[in-house]
């Protein structure tokens, strides 16, 4: 822990450093090690406080105004510690949420090796042509299951990957 108390146009005393300094260690409840740098001035009737703290990549600033320059600090230091809670909670929810995804991935919840989809079509009696103009009606359908009119069984016919060309099953 590392601290400073700085002065603009304002000297630094003793106790207000060991106050500030005292105030800080509350912040080793969240980090074992940190940066503080707590800044006081007088502005008018009004003294102000701007406490940092830098730790793990992370800076929280609080910025206070009080005619009692111990009360500016208390109030800083209750922010901070708001930051810091916050921002705490953020990371470990997203750490939460990762094991829970990576929990899932190992163990998907659908099945795997079964039939998770089925799809109903109407099969009707028609050429093989007849077939691949229905199959260009529907855009997004890239096959058509129909009964063929030429020998009673069922065929399907389906769109090869070069988009041209067409392809047709059928039993032997």
């Amino acid at each position: 822990m590392n601290i400073k108390v700085v002065g603009k146009d304002l000297e630094v005393t003793d106790a207000i450093r060991d106050y500030a300094e005292k105030k800080m260690e509350k912040l080793t409840k969240y980090f074992e090690d940190f940066d503080g740098t707590v800044t006081i001035k007088v502005e008018g009737n009004e003294q102000i406080a701007e406490t940092r703290v830098t730790c793990q990549g992370a800076t929280y600033k609080a910025v206070t105004a009080h005619k009692d320059l111990y009360a500016s600090i208390d109030k800083n230091i209750d922010i901070l510690e708001g930051q810091i809670r916050k921002t705490k909670t953020k990371r470990e929810k997203l750490t939460k949420e990762a094991t829970i995804r990576v929990g899932q991935e190992e163990n998907p919840s659908e099945p795997e090796d079964e039939i998770i989809k089925e799809l109903y079509y109407e099969i009707k009696p028609m050429t093989p042509e007849d077939a691949k103009l229905k199959l260009q009606e529907k855009k997004g359908n890239t096959f058509l299951p129909f009964v063929n009119l030429e020998d009673g069984k069922v065929n399907v016919i389906y769109k090869l990957k070069d988009g041209k060309n067409y392809g047709l099953v059928q039993p032997e």
